[in-house]
């Protein structure tokens, strides 16, 4: 069996419905076996990331993260991903790393979103201003029916790069939006609970290490918490670990993962409740994301 060879020119016949319905056939198989490994140097990080889905297949995702990077011109994230035959367990392709990192990210929030957030929502407030606030504002803009962005960013230029309205007030902006997805590289939380009110849906996306948090303790109390799978967030993710130790919330407070979608179990309650879906981003969700991608590039 020859290997494939699948890279940017795939993303011409994605689309985010599809995915959305991807990720959500993938959690009704059986749960995945996963297992992570890190390792860390200074403010770089290798993540070494593997899944394996039976009736779907395997995958090992192997990503660098080194944030200087931006300095010289590069990504900051890099990679490889190896896709594997279910049957066989031959490799069956290789797939770009970018475009399932991008495709995984942005999809788990939005399936998270298309949820949770009220269907009137419009006012979509994305704080940061790197690849995946691009990513969100593409992924937003097909489930909000005339969405209206804005973005806050500590780096002006970066969130002007974007070309949609820079908010200098993050306070102020926050009490405006319907949807605010947080997408930073933050070690301490720049979102303050007591700045949400009723109805907002927030999607956490940048925090991946133990030792990151994009919002507080305060924020966690006041919203109904939901993740994309316990298994890799709960004890991984600094913005689970903190607000758990601090007795800010309980680990049987978190509401659902996306196994529960099956049941009704992943869904908003009232208008008025805030939400909160916290992206843990694990290898289960790049083997979906992965499948789906070889399954469009074949029939193209």
């Amino acid at each position: 069996m020859s290997i494939e060879i699948v890279g940017k020119e795939a993303e011409a016949h994605l689309n985010w419905a599809g995915l959305c319905e991807a990720l959500e056939a993938g959690h009704r198989l059986p749960r995945a076996e996963i297992a992570d490994l890190f390792l860390y140097r200074g403010k770089d990080t290798l993540l070494d990331r593997a899944a394996w889905i039976d009736g779907l297949g395997s995958l090992v995702k192997v990503a660098t993260v080194c944030p200087g990077n931006g300095a010289v011109g590069l990504p900051s994230v890099n990679g490889a991903v190896t896709l594997f035959n279910d049957r066989t367990g031959v490799l069956e392709a290789l797939v770009d790393f970018h475009l399932v990192t991008k495709w995984k990210t942005a999809g788990d929030s939005l399936l998270a979103a298309s949820r949770l957030a009220r269907k009137d929502s419009r006012e979509i407030l994305i704080v940061g201003a790197g690849a995946v606030a691009r990513s969100m504002v593409e992924a937003y803009s097909a489930l909000f029916p005339d969405p209206r962005f804005t973005i806050w960013s500590r780096s002006r230029e970066s969130a002007a790069a974007l070309g949609l309205p820079v908010a200098e007030d993050l306070e102020a902006v926050v009490g405006r939006a319907d949807v605010i997805c947080t997408c930073t590289m933050a070690t301490s939380p720049v979102l303050r609970g007591d700045w949400l009110r009723p109805g907002q849906h927030l999607d956490l996306i940048g925090a991946y290490t133990p030792s990151m948090r994009e919002v507080d303790d305060r924020a966690m109390q006041r919203a109904s918490v939901f993740v994309d799978s316990r298994a890799t967030t709960v004890h991984h993710i600094g913005e689970i670990i903190d607000p758990i130790a601090s007795g800010a919330i309980r680990e049987e407070d978190i509401r659902a993962d996306f196994y529960d979608l099956a049941s009704g179990g992943f869904c908003r309650r009232s208008a008025e409740e805030i939400t909160i879906a916290k992206n843990g981003g694990g290898a289960h969700l790049d083997l979906m994301t992965a499948a789906y991608i070889l399954a469009m590039w074949r029939q193209r």
